[in-house]
Protein backbone atom coordinates (compact mmCIF):
# COMPACT_ATOMS: atom_id res chain seq x y z
CA UNK A 1 0.00 0.00 0.00
CA UNK A 2 1.00 3.47 -0.73
CA UNK A 3 2.88 5.21 2.53
CA UNK A 4 2.12 8.44 1.36
CA UNK A 5 -1.80 9.47 1.61
CA UNK A 6 -3.63 12.68 1.70
CA UNK A 7 -6.46 14.58 3.63
CA UNK A 8 -8.58 17.31 2.54
CA UNK A 9 -9.67 19.45 5.17
CA UNK A 10 -10.95 22.98 5.31
CA UNK A 11 -8.53 25.91 7.00
CA UNK A 12 -10.14 26.25 9.96
CA UNK A 13 -10.26 22.85 11.00
CA UNK A 14 -6.98 22.19 10.64
CA UNK A 15 -5.98 25.21 12.38
CA UNK A 16 -8.30 24.00 15.74
CA UNK A 17 -6.04 20.68 15.21
CA UNK A 18 -3.06 22.26 14.99
CA UNK A 19 -3.94 24.05 17.92
CA UNK A 20 -4.93 20.78 19.80
CA UNK A 21 -1.44 18.63 18.44
CA UNK A 22 -3.51 15.97 17.00
CA UNK A 23 -6.54 15.88 14.06
CA UNK A 24 -9.75 13.61 15.49
CA UNK A 25 -11.30 14.18 11.97
CA UNK A 26 -14.03 16.24 10.31
CA UNK A 27 -18.04 15.89 10.63
CA UNK A 28 -18.13 13.34 8.35
CA UNK A 29 -15.30 11.28 9.80
CA UNK A 30 -16.83 11.03 13.34
CA UNK A 31 -20.25 10.28 11.56
CA UNK A 32 -18.20 7.33 10.08
CA UNK A 33 -15.99 5.94 12.96
CA UNK A 34 -13.15 6.83 11.29
CA UNK A 35 -10.38 9.58 9.75
CA UNK A 36 -11.08 9.28 5.43
CA UNK A 37 -7.93 9.79 3.82
CA UNK A 38 -6.95 9.07 0.37
CA UNK A 39 -4.04 8.01 -2.40
CA UNK A 40 -2.58 10.00 -4.59
CA UNK A 41 -4.43 8.12 -7.29
CA UNK A 42 -7.90 8.86 -5.00
CA UNK A 43 -7.61 12.58 -3.98
CA UNK A 44 -8.62 14.20 -6.99
CA UNK A 45 -11.73 12.26 -7.72
CA UNK A 46 -12.53 12.71 -3.58
CA UNK A 47 -12.00 16.57 -4.30
CA UNK A 48 -14.52 16.57 -6.79
CA UNK A 49 -16.90 14.70 -5.41
CA UNK A 50 -16.53 15.66 -1.66
CA UNK A 51 -15.62 19.26 -1.92
CA UNK A 52 -16.67 20.89 -5.48
CA UNK A 53 -18.82 23.68 -3.82
CA UNK A 54 -15.80 24.32 -0.65
CA UNK A 55 -13.26 26.96 -0.73
CA UNK A 56 -10.05 27.43 1.73
CA UNK A 57 -9.21 24.06 1.40
CA UNK A 58 -5.96 22.41 2.61
CA UNK A 59 -3.90 19.56 1.35
CA UNK A 60 -2.09 17.27 4.01
CA UNK A 61 0.18 15.07 2.99
CA UNK A 62 0.74 11.99 5.72
CA UNK A 63 2.92 9.46 6.58
CA UNK A 64 1.14 6.56 6.11
CA UNK A 65 3.54 3.86 8.15
CA UNK A 66 3.82 6.23 10.71
CA UNK A 67 -0.01 5.56 11.45
CA UNK A 68 1.31 1.66 12.43
CA UNK A 69 -2.32 -0.69 12.89
CA UNK A 70 -4.70 1.71 13.05
CA UNK A 71 -4.32 2.68 9.21
CA UNK A 72 -6.69 -0.15 7.32
CA UNK A 73 -7.03 -0.03 3.89
CA UNK A 74 -10.98 -0.81 3.07
CA UNK A 75 -13.49 -1.30 -0.15
CA UNK A 76 -14.85 1.93 -0.98
CA UNK A 77 -16.20 3.98 -4.30
CA UNK A 78 -16.42 1.33 -6.91
CA UNK A 79 -14.83 -0.92 -4.54
CA UNK A 80 -11.07 0.38 -4.59
CA UNK A 81 -9.03 0.41 -1.15
CA UNK A 82 -9.29 3.48 0.90
CA UNK A 83 -6.75 4.56 3.84
CA UNK A 84 -8.84 4.66 6.88
CA UNK A 85 -7.92 5.64 10.23
CA UNK A 86 -8.95 4.31 13.66
CA UNK A 87 -8.27 6.63 15.55
CA UNK A 88 -6.47 10.67 15.81
CA UNK A 89 -4.13 11.92 13.84
CA UNK A 90 -0.95 12.25 15.17
CA UNK A 91 1.09 15.71 13.79
CA UNK A 92 4.46 13.99 13.88
CA UNK A 93 2.94 11.88 10.89
CA UNK A 94 2.11 15.09 8.84
CA UNK A 95 4.78 16.00 6.16
CA UNK A 96 3.45 18.79 4.79
CA UNK A 97 0.15 21.16 4.53
CA UNK A 98 -0.60 22.96 1.71
CA UNK A 99 -3.13 25.36 0.06
CA UNK A 100 -5.58 23.54 -2.18
CA UNK A 101 -5.73 26.06 -5.41
CA UNK A 102 -8.35 26.24 -7.97
CA UNK A 103 -7.32 27.30 -11.82
CA UNK A 104 -9.53 30.05 -13.79
CA UNK A 105 -11.94 27.19 -14.60
CA UNK A 106 -12.63 26.45 -11.28
CA UNK A 107 -10.85 23.03 -11.05
CA UNK A 108 -8.41 21.82 -8.58
CA UNK A 109 -5.03 22.18 -9.09
CA UNK A 110 -2.63 19.38 -7.42
CA UNK A 111 1.23 19.26 -7.03
CA UNK A 112 3.00 16.28 -8.05
CA UNK A 113 1.95 13.76 -5.63
CA UNK A 114 4.14 10.62 -4.17
CA UNK A 115 2.38 7.76 -3.59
Amino acid sequence: MPSIIYKICDRPLWAAAEAAGTFTGAPVDHADGYIHFSTADQVAETAEKHFSGADDLLLIAIDGDALGDALRYEPSRGGALFPHLYGTLPMSAVMWVQPLERDADGRFVFPELMP
